[in-house]
C-alpha cells in the first residue's frame, strides 16, 4: 500500500511523526485483508473483531514531507485466536524506514476472545 506523506503527517521538523506509522500499519493490514476479499467492516458487523494486543516497531530511517512510502503486510503466524503480522515500510528509494510486528486477537462484540472463523483462517493462514 502506498502512502504519500503530507504536511499533517509530519512534526515541526518535517519528519513523519512516529505515531503516524501505527496508522499506516493499520491501513496496510486492512488492505492486505481486502485483497483477499475479507472486509473488516463486514466482520465487525457480524460480531467478529480484531484488536491489537501487541505492537513492536523499529524505526530505521526518517521519512519526510513529500515522500511516498510503501507499507507492506504479511502473515507471520496464525493460531486459534491470534494473527501476527510482519510489516516493512520503505520509501520511494526502497530504503527501509520501519519494521514492525503486530499481534491481533480475534474477539466478539463484548471483547471476549473468539476463535478466528474458518473462512478467515483459510484466507490468511
Amino acid at each position: 500500500m502506498q502512502v504519500k506523506i503530507y504536511y499533517h503527517h509530519t512534526d515541526a521538523g518535517g519528519i513523519v511523526y512516529y505515531a503516524n506509522y501505527l496508522k499506516f500499519l493499520e491501513e496496510a493490514r486492512t488492505e492486505f485483508l481486502a485483497e483477499r476479499r475479507v472486509s473488516v467492516k463486514e466482520l465487525a458487523g457480524s460480531g467478529t473483531l480484531f484488536v491489537v494486543a501487541r505492537q513492536e516497531i523499529d524505526y530505521k530511517a526518517p521519512a519526510f514531507y513529500g515522500d511516498v512510502l510503501e507499507a507492506g503486510a504479511r502473515i507471520a503466524k496464525c493460531t486459534g485466536v491470534r494473527i501476527e503480522f510482519e510489516h516493512e515500510i520503505r520509501n520511494q528509494h526502497r530504503q527501509l524506514v520501519a519494521k514492525a510486528r503486530t499481534t491481533l486477537v480475534c474477539v466478539d462484540k463484548n471483547l471476549n476472545p473468539k476463535t478466528i472463523p474458518e473462512e478467515i483462517r483459510r484466507v490468511v493462514g
